[in-house]
């Protein structure tokens, strides 16, 4: 059995190979920032010297990258990923990008023989751990099946959607409800503090009320203890709200809160939060309303 590719080992990559490693499948991975493989290599990864050596001999090649200019730097040139996927390979791309910059490479993948699929995710660091991912897919329905069995590795939950590019527009259509709802969690957190109420106690409330998604469940306490490491920063929320206002325009479709949220997003990075949890948006609430922060690392008391 040949081994696996895995391009881009960052927070979700590195967990993922990890789940695919624990399945018992051999794994050849690359990371731009080599250092960050060395606990996979540990687990029995084989190191990559680029992308291209990454998908070299491998039937399957997975990428889990920061953004669209990050997939076009791993995908394409004399040491990408294209250059090494052998025909007859499934290329199965997990990152949240452009759905345009997918059915380009799709295109370019076919040319050579072999397909590639859009395969983003919902979930987070805890879910892949746990091998709870839930994974929407994109692209021939006979790929897919061929890559079934290591997908069943990372989740549960695997949603064919249509073709190439539907994945990853379904995913983006996900996303941009994370931060409208983080953004009105923090009003109404804000809202209960100015009336009197410990916040601590409001966020309590909140959670236990009908209006608790799962994702409030799990992120809404952020609001009172900033985790160590970020699940999902604020510039890369912002990097999935621009390519929902993007997709938007040019479909004709208003998204007034989504534009709101990114706004906010954009002073949160203006106050030097960018590289913490978007729940850091309540920082920027919070600030404007006089109240204090969360934030640990920029040393806001109050993000204002």
């Amino acid at each position: 059995m040949s081994p696996l590719g895995f391009v881009g080992l960052g927070v979700m990559g590195s967990r993922m190979a990890r789940r695919l490693l624990a399945a018992g499948h051999a794994v050849q991975g690359y990371n731009r920032t080599q250092e960050k493989a060395d606990p996979l290599v540990g687990l029995g990864m084989t190191r990559a010297g680029s992308p291209r050596a990454a998908a070299a001999g491998a039937d399957v090649v997975f990428s889990s990258v920061t953004d669209t200019a990050a997939l076009s730097a791993v995908g394409l040139g004399p040491d990408g990923i294209l250059a090494g996927l052998r025909r007859g390979a499934v290329w199965v791309e997990m990152s949240t990008v452009s759905p345009r910059a997918t059915r380009e490479l799709g295109a370019l993948a076919q040319a050579q023989g072999a397909a590639l699929l859009d395969a983003p995710v919902s979930g987070g660091p805890g879910t892949v751990e746990q091998g709870q991912l839930s994974i929407y897919v994109g692209g021939e329905t006979a790929a897919l099946e061929r890559v079934r069995p290591y997908l069943e590795a990372l989740g549960p939950t695997i949603t064919s959607v249509g073709p190439l590019g539907a994945a990853i527009s379904m995913k983006i259509a996900i996303n941009l409800a994370g931060p409208v709802q983080l953004l009105g969690f923090a009003e109404s957190v804000l809202l209960a503090e100015k009336a009197g109420i410990a916040r601590g106690a409001a966020v309590e409330a909140i959670l236990r009320s009908v209006m608790a998604s799962p994702m409030l469940r799990y992120r809404g306490p952020f609001v009172l203890d900033m985790p160590r490491e970020p699940w999902f920063t604020v510039s890369m929320m912002q990097k999935d709200l621009g390519l929902a206002l993007e997709l938007a325009r040019e479909l004709a479709v208003p998204l007034p809160t989504t534009a709101v949220a990114n706004e906010l997003l954009s002073a949160a990075r203006g106050l030097g939060l960018a590289a913490e949890d978007c729940a850091a948006i309540f920082d920027v609430v919070a600030g404007m309303g006089g109240a204090r922060g969360t934030s640990k690392r920029s040393g806001q008391d109050g993000g204002a």
